[in-house]
Protein backbone atom coordinates (compact mmCIF):
# COMPACT_ATOMS: atom_id res chain seq x y z
CA UNK A 1 0.00 0.00 0.00
CA UNK A 2 1.20 3.50 -0.80
CA UNK A 3 0.11 6.25 1.53
CA UNK A 4 0.64 9.68 -0.01
CA UNK A 5 1.12 12.76 2.07
CA UNK A 6 -0.68 16.01 1.45
CA UNK A 7 2.14 17.24 -0.77
CA UNK A 8 1.96 14.48 -3.39
CA UNK A 9 -0.53 14.89 -6.17
CA UNK A 10 -1.91 12.13 -8.37
CA UNK A 11 0.68 12.77 -11.10
CA UNK A 12 3.52 12.19 -8.65
CA UNK A 13 1.85 9.04 -7.36
CA UNK A 14 1.46 7.78 -10.93
CA UNK A 15 5.16 8.48 -11.59
CA UNK A 16 6.06 6.48 -8.48
CA UNK A 17 3.86 3.56 -9.52
CA UNK A 18 5.31 3.62 -13.05
CA UNK A 19 8.82 3.55 -11.55
CA UNK A 20 7.95 0.52 -9.41
CA UNK A 21 6.51 -1.27 -12.45
CA UNK A 22 9.68 -0.45 -14.40
CA UNK A 23 11.88 -1.79 -11.62
CA UNK A 24 9.83 -4.99 -11.56
CA UNK A 25 10.31 -5.42 -15.31
CA UNK A 26 14.09 -5.02 -14.85
CA UNK A 27 13.95 -7.72 -12.16
CA UNK A 28 12.00 -9.96 -14.55
CA UNK A 29 14.76 -9.58 -17.17
CA UNK A 30 17.22 -10.92 -14.59
CA UNK A 31 14.89 -13.81 -13.69
CA UNK A 32 14.43 -14.65 -17.39
CA UNK A 33 18.21 -14.64 -17.93
CA UNK A 34 18.13 -11.71 -20.35
CA UNK A 35 20.33 -9.64 -18.04
CA UNK A 36 22.96 -10.62 -15.47
CA UNK A 37 22.57 -9.39 -11.91
CA UNK A 38 25.92 -7.59 -11.87
CA UNK A 39 25.38 -6.08 -15.32
CA UNK A 40 21.84 -4.90 -14.68
CA UNK A 41 20.71 -1.27 -14.57
CA UNK A 42 19.45 -1.93 -11.04
CA UNK A 43 22.88 -3.01 -9.79
CA UNK A 44 24.61 -0.07 -11.49
CA UNK A 45 22.10 2.60 -10.49
CA UNK A 46 22.12 5.46 -9.82
CA UNK A 47 23.64 6.68 -13.08
CA UNK A 48 25.39 10.01 -12.70
CA UNK A 49 25.51 12.59 -15.47
CA UNK A 50 29.26 11.91 -15.62
CA UNK A 51 28.68 8.22 -16.29
CA UNK A 52 26.02 8.92 -18.91
CA UNK A 53 28.09 11.57 -20.71
CA UNK A 54 31.41 9.68 -20.58
CA UNK A 55 32.90 8.56 -23.89
CA UNK A 56 33.30 5.01 -22.56
CA UNK A 57 30.08 3.06 -21.96
CA UNK A 58 30.87 -0.56 -21.11
CA UNK A 59 27.47 -1.63 -19.84
CA UNK A 60 25.23 -4.24 -21.46
CA UNK A 61 22.28 -1.84 -21.67
CA UNK A 62 21.93 1.44 -23.52
CA UNK A 63 22.81 4.86 -22.13
CA UNK A 64 19.17 5.79 -22.58
CA UNK A 65 18.11 2.88 -20.34
CA UNK A 66 20.58 4.07 -17.72
CA UNK A 67 19.59 7.73 -17.92
CA UNK A 68 15.85 7.37 -18.45
CA UNK A 69 14.80 3.83 -17.52
CA UNK A 70 11.10 4.51 -18.09
CA UNK A 71 9.16 6.71 -20.42
CA UNK A 72 8.43 9.94 -18.64
CA UNK A 73 5.29 11.93 -19.32
CA UNK A 74 6.26 14.98 -21.35
CA UNK A 75 9.35 13.34 -22.88
CA UNK A 76 9.39 13.37 -26.65
CA UNK A 77 10.66 9.98 -27.89
CA UNK A 78 14.31 10.30 -28.90
CA UNK A 79 14.70 13.69 -27.22
CA UNK A 80 16.15 14.21 -23.77
CA UNK A 81 14.95 17.78 -23.30
CA UNK A 82 11.52 17.92 -21.75
CA UNK A 83 12.09 15.25 -19.15
CA UNK A 84 10.48 16.83 -16.13
CA UNK A 85 11.70 16.02 -12.67
CA UNK A 86 14.91 14.19 -13.64
CA UNK A 87 17.35 14.27 -10.74
CA UNK A 88 21.00 13.67 -11.60
CA UNK A 89 22.82 12.22 -8.58
CA UNK A 90 26.37 13.45 -8.02
CA UNK A 91 27.70 10.05 -6.97
CA UNK A 92 27.05 6.48 -8.05
CA UNK A 93 26.30 3.54 -5.79
CA UNK A 94 27.75 3.71 -2.32
CA UNK A 95 28.61 0.56 -0.37
CA UNK A 96 26.27 1.38 2.49
CA UNK A 97 26.84 -1.91 4.30
CA UNK A 98 30.58 -1.17 4.54
CA UNK A 99 29.83 2.28 5.91
CA UNK A 100 27.38 0.84 8.43
CA UNK A 101 30.00 -1.59 9.71
CA UNK A 102 32.97 0.78 9.60
CA UNK A 103 31.87 4.07 11.09
CA UNK A 104 34.40 6.85 10.57
CA UNK A 105 33.96 10.05 12.50
CA UNK A 106 35.06 13.17 10.65
CA UNK A 107 34.39 15.43 13.63
CA UNK A 108 36.99 17.41 15.50
CA UNK A 109 38.44 15.70 18.58
CA UNK A 110 36.30 15.93 21.74
CA UNK A 111 38.94 18.16 23.32
CA UNK A 112 38.24 20.83 20.71
CA UNK A 113 34.71 21.23 22.08
CA UNK A 114 35.76 21.58 25.73
CA UNK A 115 36.84 25.21 25.52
Amino acid sequence: MIEPTESEDILEMNRFIDAMIGIRSEIQEIIDGKQSIDGSPLRNAPHTIGAIAASNWDRSYSREAGAFPATITGLIPGELIGSRGKYWPTVGRIDGAFGDRNLVCSCAPIEAYSS
